[in-house]
């Protein structure tokens, strides 16, 4: 017969309706209506609805009314009594919908709350499992949010301040009420929609952008400030490890990857050593670095920064080695940390050592007996370079900027000459070399310094290896009056 193209009309016989609710336990009987009245609005519920998200606290009330009926000889129908509870009506609407078969979604956080609570409350398991997997509610700074709990699966960025610190609402469904007995319970205890005060929402809400994995544009070192700080406080690690000021490089004189980090920024479990021996030196090697939970296999060539002024170099004037007859050459010198940066510093070396399959007591070439953090410094003229402080080598390839001039070691006979044609040159070489005749030693202080941490053979020292840092890039000033020719007035 063809097709008169009217539609017939969907024909269900009561085999289709069983098919449509045979998965449904039978615990209460599925045609019988159950009379529930919340407040003053009465809702009825048929057998099949509540015994869809079943044993819950409707089904064993009317479980329990209908065997009393059975055993006395009652009629069922005129047995079953109106269930009242003083609970809110509406949200017992969005329950009973999801008794009946629809998907409730929370609206925001006081809704799923209520749907928490009650969820609870009346023993719905499905429902307080579908409630477990919807996404996090919160408020944050006066603003909403929604977070979809897949958010947080990103390496390092859970457990966070969320999972641990609503763990009532969003750990797993064990015990409903923690602390509380159940079977007395008159009602549910107030619950507070979760929410964080004092924090800004438009930071939160950046963060948000960058764990959903796009980026985000950083508009200054404040704001910078501003996502760090934040993320430390939320525990998102692998967000933080993304927004810490760092430069990612391709050397293609040194024909490798490089990083360049702040000492206050290095994190134990990045730092890594790449042995290159040779046959002069069979324990050389480099320091690398990889942030945690982002560079996940693959490391970096470490190019460490450290700024404050908390660096004082001391210059050992000879012996100057070059490759030969007054051209560029290298200054063997040692490094002195002061304050924050020493014990920083202290710690990095220390793990280089366990890296290295030493104790990690194992002094790289920091300070040791003779100088504390509070060692005074020893006086100029009497006391040798003390090998407890860290090797430093400055070669032509270091970028240094001295007292505000372009700096360069040059290998003439006991001279150690700038670079850059300023006429009073020659002046200045002969007060090195007078100063070199008394035997005194050059000092610089380095406001900010970007090293390569170079593993060698000890020559003489304390430990079989040490640590040498290499400069890449100085900004020194030998004298307060180099450092005061920087100085700005406030004024502008």
């Amino acid at each position: 017969m063809a097709n008169s193209g009217v539609e017939e009309p969907l024909v269900f016989n009561d085999d289709s309706i069983r098919l449509a609710t045979n998965h449904i336990p039978n615990i209460l009987p599925h045609e019988r209506v159950f009379p529930v009245q919340l407040g003053s609005e009465l809702f009825k519920l048929s057998g099949a609805a509540i015994s869809s998200d079943a044993p819950s606290y409707f089904s064993q009330y009317f479980k329990c009314q209908i065997k009393r009926a059975e055993e006395t000889g009652q009629d069922i129908g005129s047995a079953i009594r109106t269930l009242y509870i003083d609970r809110d009506p509406v949200t017992f609407k969005d329950i009973s919908l999801h008794l009946q078969g629809y998907h409730v979604q929370p609206r925001d956080s006081t809704h799923f709350v209520r749907l928490f609570a009650d969820a609870q409350f009346y023993h719905l398991p499905k429902l307080v499992s579908q409630l477990h997997e919807e996404s996090i509610f919160t408020t944050v700074g006066g603003r909403q949010f929604r977070i979809p709990r897949d958010l947080f699966s990103g390496p390092g960025n859970s457990p966070n301040f969320f999972t641990l610190g609503f763990a009532d609402f969003f750990a797993a469904p064990r015990d409903l009420f923690p602390g509380l007995d159940r079977e007395n319970l008159l009602r549910p205890p107030s619950i507070i929609p979760p929410s964080v005060e004092g924090r800004s929402p438009d930071i939160f809400a950046e963060l948000l952008h960058l764990l959903r994995g796009y980026p985000v544009t950083i508009r200054g070192d404040a704001h910078r400030a501003e996502l760090l700080r934040d993320c430390r406080y939320f525990n998102f690690k692998g967000i933080e490890q993304r927004l810490v000021p760092h430069a990612i490089s391709f050397n293609l004189a040194r024909g490798r990857d490089e990083i360049v980090l702040r000492l206050r920024d290095i994190l134990k479990s990045g730092i890594s050593v790449a042995g290159e021996p040779t046959a002069a030196d069979p324990a050389a090697g480099w320091v690398k670095y990889a942030r945690p939970f982002v560079d996940v296999g693959k490391a970096y060539e470490l190019v460490l920064e450290i700024g404050d002024e908390s660096t004082r170099l001391r210059l050992l004037n000879h012996p100057l080695v070059s490759g030969g007859g007054g051209g560029l050459g290298v200054v063997n010198a040692r490094a002195e940390f002061f304050g924050e940066t020493r014990a920083r510093l202290t710690k990095l070396l220390e793990v280089v050592a366990t890296k290295l399959n030493l104790p990690p007591t194992t002094q790289l070439g920091m300070l040791t007996t003779r100088g504390g953090a509070n060692t005074p410094s020893p006086s100029p003229g009497n006391t040798p370079l003390s090998e407890d402080l860290v090797k430093v080598v400055l070669d032509s390839e270091a970028s240094v900027m001295l007292d505000g001039k372009p700096w360069a070691p040059v290998a003439e006979e006991e001279d150690l000459s700038w670079i850059g044609g300023d006429p009073d040159m020659g002046l200045m070489s002969r007060k090195r070399r007078r100063v070199e005749d008394q035997g005194e030693m050059e000092e610089w202080i380095v406001r900010t310094g970007q090293w390569r941490l170079r593993i060698q053979g000890s020559r003489g020292g304390k430990a079989t290896v040490e640590c040498c840092l290499v400069a890449v890039k100085l900004d020194a000033f030998s004298s307060e009056r180099g450092r005061n020719v920087e100085r700005s007035f406030l004024s502008g």
